[in-house]
């Protein structure tokens, strides 16, 4: 137990010191300093932190748990962001940037109206409320406790262990948010990252070395025989818990609203040196996806081959837990542990400073103080950030746990993805799209989804199933798709009955130098077709 205690404050210190020291002579007193580190951050440093921001203990918990009742189908989740990345840095990087931007909510309100980025950028907020802050550190939380078994440890309950771990990962990851701005968050991200990245490697290595008797192809060969329909990365059976046909409706519209108009995607292209290092980071981080497979949900099909007998479907959080205890040297404990806090950080702050962000640029910067100075924005921003990290404390110990977090997740926050992202398509695509379109699009979209989804789902699947001849379920991404082309054809159709006033043109107001990276194209390819491949090679 010392040893691990330890290796976990040693590296969870590094990340700090290093943190420090690289933004100590930084002044957050200035809107750019804050919130998007200066316009100054590397290629690297933005792969590390779109990582590292997107991937955390909701992942290695959640998705290995997911494979540990399904199959590695669950990891279309990661394999299809990299698609998604290259549309964003190929198109919509250098598209935000020619417009010197700092939100997406900032270009729906210059695109349609003021109100129009207001209940976007409300929608965003409480998404992240609702959904991601919490889940991440009720995930955080849990992960800590199967490591640590701090139930037994501290002769606490359940509760009680959840309870305090959200409340002390939370406070600590808020302070980077609160203090440090992006550019700290960012490399905070980059050396977890990196951490994050060994150590996910190293649970399904140290596994399959053991399972192979030292030798970990046989031991790849072992489970991959003996659990062959684990492998079949299609999901393509009755009721499978992520159908392949999903890839190709709600799947398409999430990844690409994700990826390439989520706030906290976007902003760290946003915070660029310039295009080239905004497009390689981001190409960068889209090869990292493809290592996804190796790192959320082998280990899950591993834990099942090895606990099968003594995990049932309900115990699957504890899947990557036991796998990670039974595999993992004391003397590595400590700095997993440190790796899984720092992952939950990243994701956590990095969401807080884009919370702090949408707050401060589209309702306090445009309906409460137009005039304020940019003092005053660093300042609501460090106040918006506190009070949405206290919120998410209160709420992340009352989450449901008997289901699939990660679908619950997933479930939230499709609810606004689809219509979103009909506004920001059909605002840079179709001219004649008016203002009272987006904004009726905002609320009535994902009012449509909730009653699909949540209130009337039960009617609604037997009409379809009775629609489709099937008892399988239908699953939501198809609704996801739906609800998206509803929004579309509601949008046109308003558009040629009551077109746009004005003609929208694009502002060039650059901030950084616009010439792109000679390489982004053909790194592009290379991803996709990887991706691909995957696909190919793993179909049964």
């Amino acid at each position: 137990m010392f040893v691990t205690t330890v290796s976990f404050l040693g590296f969870t210190l590094l990340v700090a010191a290093i943190s420090y020291a690289y933004t100590r002579r930084d002044r957050m007193t200035t809107w750019d300093a804050y919130f998007l580190g200066g316009r100054s951050l590397t290629a690297w440093v933005i792969a590390g932190s779109l990582m590292l921001t997107n991937l955390s203990t909701e992942h290695l918990i959640g998705l290995n748990g997911d494979a540990f009742n399904h199959t590695i189908a669950v990891t279309a989740w990661e394999t299809t962001a990299a698609l998604a990345m290259v549309g964003t840095a190929l198109y919509f990087m250098p598209r935000f940037l020619r417009m010197g931007l700092s939100t997406i909510p900032e270009y729906l309100s210059a695109r349609y109206d003021r109100t129009t980025g207001v209940i976007a950028a409300t929608i965003f907020l409480f998404s992240y409320v609702l959904a991601i802050l919490p889940v991440v550190l009720l995930f955080g939380a849990s992960g800590i406790d199967s490591l640590f078994g701090l139930q037994e440890a501290f002769g606490l309950s359940q509760s009680q262990v959840i309870w305090l771990l959200v409340w002390g990962v939370g406070t600590l990851g808020s302070l980077y948010a609160i203090f440090g701005g992006l550019k700290a968050v960012a490399i905070s991200d980059t050396i977890n990252g990196v951490g994050f990245l060994v150590a996910g490697l190293l649970v399904p290595l140290l596994a399959l070395i053991q399972i192979g008797n030292g030798n970990p192809w046989d031991g790849l060969a072992t489970v991959y025989v003996e659990q062959r329909p684990k492998f079949d990365i299609t999901g393509d059976e009755p009721g499978s818990f992520l159908p392949f046909g999903v890839l190709f409706t709600g799947m398409v519209v999430n990844q690409i609203f994700f990826w390439c108009a989520g706030q906290t995607i976007i902003q760290r292209g946003l915070g660029a040196r310039n295009l080239k290092e905004g497009q390689k980071g981001m190409l960068i981080a889209a090869c990292f996806k493809l290592l996804g497979p190796l790192v959320i949900v082998l280990p899950g099909v591993i834990a099942y081959h090895l606990f099968k007998d003594t995990l049932g479907p309900e115990d699957y959080l504890l899947a990557y837990p036991t796998l990670v205890k039974a595999v993992l040297p004391d003397w590595l404990g400590g700095f997993f542990a440190a790796v899984m806090v720092g992952a939950v950080l990243s994701t956590f702050n990095s969401v807080l400073n884009s919370s702090a962000t949408l707050f401060c640029r589209d309702i306090y910067g445009a309906v409460m103080r137009p005039q304020a100075s940019q003092r005053e924005f660093v300042k609501a921003g460090r106040a918006c950030s506190i009070a949405l990290a206290l919120a998410a404390m209160t709420i992340a110990p009352m989450i449901d746990t008997s289901g699939s977090l990660y679908n619950y997740l997933q479930r939230i926050n499709a609810t606004f993805f689809g219509p979103m992202l009909a506004v920001i398509l059909l605002g840079m695509l179709y001219r004649r799209v008016s203002a009272f379109a987006a904004k009726a699009s905002l609320v009535g979209g994902p009012v449509l989804f909730f009653l699909l989804v949540f209130t009337f789902d039960d009617p609604v699947q037997a009409i379809l199933q009775g629609l489709l001849g099937t008892q399988d379920e239908v699953h939501f991404l198809h609704f996801l798709a739906i609800v998206f082309v509803v929004v579309v054809g509601f949008m046109l159709l308003y558009a040629r009955i009551k077109p746009a006033s004005g003609i929208y043109d694009e502002p060039d107001a650059a901030q950084v130098d616009m010439t792109p990276w000679r390489h982004a194209k053909a790194m592009g390819a290379f991803v996709c077709v990887c991706t691909i491949g995957c696909y190919v090679l793993l179909a049964q």
